[in-house]
């Protein structure tokens, strides 16, 4: 096939333990679903049901070959939050929670980086967070974990330190909607396909990165990254 200009590069992550790599599609991310990081935002964390947002596929690093982020331009409060990621091996539509797991390939340790300033400003406007969340380079995630080798973990605590300091720390048991109540609420809005992305939100203690700063994050039993932020 001829093109009219050079086709966007495919963006892939690394699969723990073997040479396959998986191909990222779309990147969903789940809105305010820690009750405590909810309230740190001011808001109700009454359990209604989830919102989501999007990334686009550039936003993903693999954080496995690629240890920096760029600290972005127009922001000066450029937030982590660490937060455990999903990938999706088979699509579907109107998937029941007793069904979601099993289109699950596997699990990882993601960055969904957040220029604050900016989504704060939108969201008081009544604007959409493009700018404030969707960007590129915005998504650093570590290896995945295929569901066939580790299963479908429900209780792992969830870390992030800021050159070595704790900044967050909670259990992945807190999600107010579950990996597979997220699975079947947003395939009721949008088929899911093979290589799309779920990340599944952030607890409590987000709070700014400046260039130099190193930030580490982990789920146990998943893994781990670390991510150095430049100027």
């Amino acid at each position: 096939m001829k093109y009219a200009v050079e086709p966007a590069p495919i963006h892939t992550l690394a699969v723990a333990g073997r040479e396959e790599r998986f191909p990222v599609n779309r990147v969903f991310c789940v809105g305010r679903n820690y009750a405590a990081h909810a309230r740190e935002m001011g808001k109700d964390p009454d359990r209604e049901p989830p919102f989501f947002f999007m990334k686009p596929a550039n936003a993903v690093i693999d954080a496995e070959r690629t240890r920096t982020i760029p600290y972005p331009p127009q922001t000066k409060n450029f937030h982590h939050e660490i937060e455990l990621v999903v990938a999706i091996g088979t699509g579907g539509r109107d998937i029941s929670v007793a069904e979601a797991l099993a289109h699950v390939y596997g699990y990882a340790v993601g960055l969904d980086m957040t220029r604050r300033d900016l989504q704060l400003d939108a969201r008081d406007k009544g604007r959409p967070w493009e700018f404030g969340k969707s960007f590129a380079l915005s998504a650093p995630i570590g290896a995945l974990k295929r569901a066939a080798d580790i299963g479908h973990p429900s209780s792992a605590a969830i870390t992030l330190t800021v050159n070595g300091q704790p900044r967050q720390s909670s259990d992945i048991d807190k999600l107010i909607w579950s990996v597979a109540e997220c699975i079947a609420e947003l395939s009721r809005f949008e088929a899911l396909e093979p290589g799309d992305i779920l990340m599944t939100g952030t607890p409590e203690g987000v709070n700014a990165v400046v260039a130099g700063d190193t930030m580490v994050g982990a789920v146990d039993g998943i893994g781990q990254i670390e991510v150095r932020v430049e100027g």
